[in-house]
């Protein structure tokens, strides 16, 4: 049971993550249309090695799948220690999104063009909404995470499909899917920060936030490190380390217990 004073502490904490919502929301609202740089296909790395074009760039998509492999596989067990059963659907959807990120990202690299990259962030929008959902339900209500799931995997899908259909009609708009991929990245620190965890070792939680910001720096300095290593794009090291940020969620399955089974988080 908890206090009135917690209670209310807890409502004003509930009504800072939505305002922070609509905030995001709004402040999109007023953003101009958004359409897809054409030039975003051009990587800088195009080389076709053993026949396979943009190789690096669709090589280093593996960990996508690998990860993703590994981690339905532990998913289709007993739950493991480190998760909360009642989000078991949001874990096994977490990794489908991983391996289908995996395939989506090659099939994207093999002919980097508008129409491809649709099946990448189709994937993307899965993996992050999977998260988002994960970390409500492990900081806010597992039962508020089990909920949500399908509405955010919904509202996911809509954005990619929402921008690939005005991409279509030549007037693309990326707003919608700007907001699921960048606002959970923002608004999952909040939740970690506001409420804490139901689990011990959040660091793992933070692995992923951090790793996946590294990962961005080295995508947006793409010509940058081509030059400098000679070897791998920033946009190939982005696959990789972006595949270490997904690879967190394991151990965090594996070694992490419940904290406090009075938390509000148990609610």
């Amino acid at each position: 049971m908890h206090s009135v004073s917690e209670r209310g502490s807890r409502r004003l904490k509930l009504a800072v993550v939505g305002l922070f919502v609509v905030a995001a929301v709004v402040a999109l609202s007023f953003t101009p249309r958004i359409p897809q740089d054409e030039l975003y296909h051009q990587f800088a790395d195009q080389r076709t090695i053993l026949g396979i074009p943009n190789f690096w760039n669709t090589a280093t998509n593996l960990p996508f799948l690998l990860v993703g492999i590994a981690g339905l596989r532990l998913c289709a067990g007993r739950v493991p220690a480190g998760a909360l059963p009642e989000l078991g659907r949001a874990y096994t959807v977490f990794f489908a999104g991983v391996a289908l990120l995996g395939i989506g990202s090659t099939y994207y690299h093999l002919d980097p063009t508008t129409s491809t990259l649709l099946w990448d962030r189709l994937a993307i929008a899965v993996t992050i909404m999977a998260l988002l959902s994960i970390v409500v339900g492990e900081s806010i209500s597992p039962r508020w995470g089990r909920r949500l799931l399908l509405p955010l995997l919904a509202a996911g899908l809509a954005s990619v499909v929402y921008w690939g259909i005005s991409e279509a009609r030549g007037a693309g708009d990326l707003r919608p899917y700007a907001l699921v991929q960048f606002l959970p990245l923002a608004l999952i620190p909040l939740i970690l920060l506001t409420f804490g965890s139901a689990l011990t070792r959040p660091g793992y939680l933070w692995a992923i936030l951090v790793t996946y910001a590294i990962a961005k720096v080295a995508e947006h300095h793409d010509v940058a490190l081509f030059e400098a290593t000679g070897i791998l794009s920033g946009h190939s090291i982005k696959h990789l380390i972006a595949g270490v940020a997904t690879f967190w969620m394991i151990p965090a399955l594996l070694r992490r217990r419940r904290a406090d089974p009075d938390s509000p988080a148990s609610g």
